[in-house]
């Protein structure tokens, strides 16, 4: 039975599209993104080509490619559209889908409807998070956003330096799986992306 898992983040830039790449490695999954905002040209679909080396994979196109790099619904008013969820429909596969967020869960789409409204209590859901001041509390009201909608197959993937406090917290109190850690790599590229999908997939299929 093939599966759906959402990559989402406690915030921008905290490396999304790079664990979208790495989980649709390990699983030779299909991938997709639903809003694209900003960078049509370099899209994350774009660097996901990149990034997976598996010939299995289908880069699906996005239901929302808005032009400018901002919020989805302030990118959207700009190009004079509206996003509605109910028009946003998952690619057809009977592969596992990745489908990668914009921003963290809470970012809207439109006057009442957010990322987090994209994603199903039957979702997997893996929470990008990354260290700094205050993340404990944003990967915490993360997990407990998710939880209230009934969503609780939640996985974590730290990325950035090791901070055993924070991530003995997070495990402790959010009482989520922790799928791993990525390092301050250099670069990343298909060769180490495929290095951490080996690493990854046995406890993204557990989840």
């Amino acid at each position: 039975m093939s599966r759906k898992y959402f990559i989402t983040g406690i915030g921008t830039e905290v490396g999304k599209t790079i664990v979208s790449a790495i989980v649709t490695e390990a699983l030779k999954a299909d991938y997709w993104k639903p809003v694209q905002a900003g960078d049509l040209d370099n899209s994350d679909t774009h660097k996901l080509r990149r990034l997976v080396k598996n010939d299995e994979t289908v880069f699906h196109d996005n239901a929302y490619a808005l032009n400018t790099p901002m919020s989805p619904h302030a990118a959207a008013d700009i190009d004079n559209v509206k996003i509605r969820v109910i028009d946003i429909k998952p690619p057809k596969t009977e592969k596992d889908l990745v489908i990668e967020g914009a921003g963290g869960l809470l970012v809207p789409l439109n006057d009442k409807e957010t990322i987090i409204d994209l994603i199903s209590k039957d979702h997997i859901v893996v929470l990008v998070s990354r260290h700094y001041l205050g993340s404990i509390n944003h990967t915490l009201l993360s997990i407990e956003a998710l939880k209230n909608r009934g969503i609780d197959k939640i996985g974590i993937i730290f990325s950035g330096e090791e901070n055993p406090s924070t991530e003995d917290a997070i495990r402790k109190i959010g009482k989520v799986e922790v799928i791993g850690r990525i390092e301050e790599e250099p670069y990343f590229d298909e060769m180490v992306v495929s290095e951490y999908a080996e690493k990854f997939r046995k406890k993204l299929c557990e989840i």
